[in-house]
């Protein structure tokens, strides 16, 4: 079985233009050809044609069982009108995680603002990603976007669960630290690479994530993720075979970690064509 806990319906070659039924389509597509029975489509920070609203998302993927969809917010707009719809969404079970965007708007995971969506993600026991590292805009400010930020927001809130987008990248270290030191804090893999992976990237980043699982953190706190559509399943597939786990921890990172932390129904019946092809 395999969750993708990291992608996107966004229309990167033109935000001008709406393409939420194409990107979804290939979304559909790239999940059959590789067999990835889930995926958690992360809606964007901003809303413009080519960033659909997470209401546009959540309607779009509402008649499909193997997509589930994770809020994203905006700092520089939000709003008591977004905690009420936020609660509305939650209360009805149409998203399952609320996601920031630290970096490519210019304020920490701390910040006061913030709280009354960390008090949601309390109430309801929901997932906060964050993300961290670089950014694919260069407009973006990185120092907002160092995982180290995360400890605050992750020591101030102790019963929300917490994930570090992206490993960090580059500072892997300092996520390995924030994960390590916090109970609540987990990571994903997703976003190493634009495309496919290089050669020498793909063996720098097995050393680092093994030298992170090595270093101490818990295998139950990565998960895997790609950021499709800026990053190839196939290719990160393949970099996981290539990771040469063993076969417990492949297990929890390419889908028993997801399932725990964002409460999935991941029995066939819940699952698409990829998972029921598979068992035929």
């Amino acid at each position: 079985m395999i969750i993708d806990c990291h992608t996107h319906l966004n229309n990167y070659a033109d935000e001008t233009v709406d393409d939420l039924a194409g990107c979804l389509a290939r979304l559909q597509t790239v999940m059959r050809r590789n067999r990835v029975d889930m995926a958690l489509v992360l809606t964007s920070y901003k809303v413009v044609p080519g960033r659909p609203s997470t209401r546009a998302v959540v309607d779009a993927t509402k008649d499909l069982p193997n997509i589930r969809v994770v809020a994203g917010l905006s700092w520089n707009t939000f709003s008591d009108a977004d905690v009420a719809e936020l609660r509305a969404m939650l209360v009805a079970g149409e998203i399952i995680a609320l996601k920031l965007y630290p970096g490519y708007e210019p304020f920490y995971p701390a910040d006061p603002k913030l709280a009354p969506a960390y008090q949601l993600a309390e109430e309801f026991d929901v997932p906060v990603m964050i993300h961290t590292g670089d950014t694919y805009s260069a407009r973006g400010k990185v120092k907002y976007s160092h995982p180290i930020n995360v400890d605050d927001a992750a020591v101030d809130y102790p019963n929300v669960k917490f994930l570090i987008c992206h490993l960090g990248n580059p500072w892997f270290r300092d996520c390995m630290e924030v994960v390590y030191k916090n109970d609540n804090v987990y990571t994903d893999m997703s976003g190493l690479t634009l495309g496919d992976f290089s050669d020498r990237f793909e063996a720098y980043m097995r050393q680092q994530l093994k030298e992170m699982l090595l270093w101490g953190v818990n295998p139950r706190k990565v998960l895997f993720g790609t950021d499709w559509p800026l990053a190839t399943m196939e290719s990160y597939l393949q970099f996981v075979e290539e990771l040469k786990l063993q076969p417990k921890d492949r297990e929890l990172m390419l889908w028993q970690n997801a399932a725990a932390l964002y409460k999935l129904d991941v029995q066939p019946s819940a699952l698409g064509v990829a998972s029921l092809l598979r068992r035929i």
